[in-house]
């Protein structure tokens, strides 16, 4: 293969990784530059930004992004006089930002797919650079503050100085993915190279050598305007096999700094042989003391040790695909196992029914540490509505602020990534039906600023997620009027207060009286409900006039595997989650009766606890015998019965979805395969507590 093919396919490999790493650069500046607004002189908020942008920068220089390079590099000099205290962070200057970050995401979008990049993109692009330049003409920069700029430019006044790099790149730099000659042709373009000299004594003889390890050791001259960190950052991608030492342009007869010779940065083996050939080196030329080598070469060895100190914390990207196929074969292993178990107690021969169960509790652990890798925090999902929020706000006028509670809950990721879109809807809902204006909430004797809460929590073996507001609240007589104006509720019929608000999530149904960006369409709410229901999750609202609403969503932790409670109804297998499941209690058969009012309900320790008989229910064949059991379920702190025939203890539960015959079945979100082949149907314990309350059908 051609050295030219070679960088093709180098690049074709890894840029999926840097669109990666650059999208989470991207949503970091975001996060970052909302968080400035409210402390906007923060110097390690501001630094943590710029690194940001110079990181996206430089990393889109290496794949040859030119159009991420020559637009990032404005918003980083501008950034760059934010640091120097030559600009204040303002409210126009954060929403220019912003918008140059959203540009910053196009672009890098394009880089997979060029159609997403239109002419109109460019022309916002092109205005806001004129934007920038304005903004930072404004700025007095500090002669000695010079910033990097684009790759091959020098700044204005700025002069071009001979910096010494020497980079000796370790036995695995090819293996990693890295081609050291892509990395040097981006150092080309900070400046002009000159003088490169290659040490050969470090390649081995021809006859020994390996074709896939990396023996490049070279200095050269590097004639740039460009800063320190700019230098570095091009060997940003290879730190870990590269050893890189910079030196600066340096007045003659100056000795090196302590600080100067610890730049050097890679594997410790490497790093610490090239240290004392450099120490000896500057010490037999008087250009610095042994001390001084001594001291960096000491530095060198903690930064080494701090490093390795934090290996324990490192992560590994995996493709999603990838781990929802481990999950996949997981459930079945499951399965099998559970099957495997009961032909082991079959044979009755206690040695396999011991190493069954050995295989069983295994089987568990795997299950419990997989689950674990998918579980990510729904803070990261909370914190892209700040955006939202601000943006939203300002386009009504209003004035709002955010509060994030319970971030750090864990959820599975694939409930995160489809419950997000749900979320958007009902947050900018309620920025735009719920809060009002700071002059209507003054007249109502309410703060000028109204409060979106958005928060999260573990709930009987779920997570509840809660969107609140302190705005006007829904005023039921309204909705009435406008679901009888639509057709969904008989002229006159008032039901239940619950019932009143629930008539939102229908289809078409919308209280605004003008048709905007965000509402008045009638299109949403039920999607919302739809949305959330496909995730096995209810929704609920509750809201007081005057003093704002509450929308709760209720999802399973998972989507995969459970924890069940078997139980047996006739012929007929259910499957109760753990965690809902509070107690059993023996009855007769007799003494759970509807009353004569249709509701069934039975005795606890003095209280009355509705009950729902799953024969019943479900007009299952055969009769109840002389005694059965009564299954205690708790749901959203409610606790009621459910009358059952047999307890057949706990079981891991692989979750299958129903088949769209099955959907409108009351009271059941899942199904799954028992060991011995049979179908279980797994209970929705929130729809099946409202079936508890109602009165038996005659």
């Amino acid at each position: 293969m051609k050295p030219m093919d070679m960088d093709l396919q180098f690049v074709a490999d890894a840029l999926p990784a840097f669109i990666s790493e650059a999208r989470e650069q991207i949503e970091a500046i975001e996060q970052l530059l909302l968080q400035l607004e409210d402390a906007p002189a923060d110097r390690d908020l501001l630094d943590a930004l710029f690194r940001c942008a110079h990181t996206v920068k430089g990393s889109a220089g290496i794949f040859g992004l030119d159009a991420v390079v020559a637009f990032t590099h404005h918003v980083e000099s501008l950034l760059d006089r934010l640091r120097a205290g030559a600009l204040q962070l303002s409210p126009a200057l954060s929403t220019l930002l912003l918008q140059c970050n959203d540009q910053i995401r196009l672009l890098v979008d394009a880089a997979q797919n060029p159609g997403c990049d239109d002419d109109g993109a460019q022309r916002t692009r092109a205005g806001l650079v004129l934007q920038l330049q304005a903004a930072g003409a404004r700025a007095d920069v500090p002669a000695d503050a010079p910033t990097a700029d684009v790759a091959g430019t020098v700044p204005a006044g700025a002069t071009a100085a001979a910096w010494q790099v020497g980079a000796c790149f370790g036995p695995e730099t090819f293996r990693n993915g890295m081609d050291p000659l892509t990395i040097l042709r981006y150092v080309g373009g900070l400046g002009q190279i000159a003088t490169v000299h290659c040490d050969t004594a470090a390649v081995p003889p021809l006859e020994s050598i390996d074709p896939e390890s990396c023996h490049l050791d070279l200095r050269f001259t590097l004639q740039t305007s460009a800063d320190r960190d700019a230098i570095a950052g091009a060997f940003s991608f290879v730190q870990d096999d590269c050893v890189l030492d910079l030196q600066p342009p340096a007045p003659a007869g100056s000795a090196a700094t302590a600080a100067t010779l610890a730049t050097a940065a890679g594997a410790p083996e490497a790093a610490n042989a090239a240290g004392h050939r450099l120490g000896d080196l500057l010490v037999a030329e008087g250009v610095a003391s042994r001390d001084e080598v001594h001291a960096a070469l000491h530095k060198q060895a903690q930064q080494r040790a701090a490093a390795t100190a934090g290996d324990d914390n490192r992560f590994i990207r995996v493709q999603a695909d990838r781990l929802d196929a481990v999950i996949n074969l997981l459930g079945e292993l499951v399965i099998a196992g559970a099957g495997a178990q009961l032909l082991a107690r079959q044979t009755k021969q206690r040695n396999l029914i011991e190493a069954n169960t050995q295989i069983g509790r295994l089987i568990e652990e795997i299950r419990n540490g997989t689950l674990k890798l998918r579980m990510v925090p729904i803070g990261e999902t909370f914190s892209r509505f700040r955006r939202v929020v601000r943006d939203t706000a300002a386009e009504l006028g209003k004035d709002v602020a955010l509060e994030i509670v319970g971030g750090d809950t864990e959820l599975d990721k694939s409930v995160v990534e489809r419950i997000a879109d749900p979320l958007m809807h009902l947050v900018r809902n309620g920025l735009d039906h719920g809060l009002e204006t700071p002059a209507e909430r003054l007249a109502a004797g309410k703060p000028a600023q109204g409060r979106l809460t958005l928060s999260a929590c573990h709930e009987s073996g779920g997570i509840l997620i809660r969107i609140q507001d302190d705005g006007r609240g829904i005023h039921r007589r309204k909705v009435l009027e406008r679901a009888w104006s639509r057709g969904l509720l008989p002229a006159g019929v008032t039901p239940a207060d619950d019932d009143i608000l629930q008539l939102i999530f229908e289809p078409g149904f919308s209280t605004a009286e003008t048709v905007t960006n965000l509402s008045g369409r009638g299109v949403g709410m039920d999607v919302v409900r739809r949305n959330i229901a496909a995730l096995r999750g209810t929704v609920t609202i509750r809201s007081t006039e005057g003093a704002g609403s509450t929308i709760d969503i209720r999802l399973p932790l998972t989507l995969a595997i459970i924890d069940g409670f078997l139980i047996g109804v006739g012929g007929t297998k259910f499957i109760f989650p753990l965690e809902a499941v509070v107690e059993v209690i023996e009855s007769r058969s007799g003494a759970v009766q509807p009353d004569s009012r249709g509701h069934t309900c039975v005795e606890l320790r003095g209280k009355v606890l509705p009950v729902v008989d799953l024969r019943r229910l479900y007009a299952l064949d055969g009769s109840a015998p002389p005694r059965v059991s009564v299954v205690v379920i708790q749901s959203q702190g409610r606790a009621f019965g459910v009358v059952v025939d047999a307890l057949l203890g706990q079981h891991q539960t692989v979750i299958k979805p129903l088949s769209r015959m099955f959907h409108s079945l009351r009271g059941i979100s899942g199904s799954s395969i028992l060991g011995s082949g049979e179908v279980a149907l797994i209970v929705d314990v929130v729809s099946l507590a409202r079936l508890a309350a109602q009165p038996v059908p005659s």
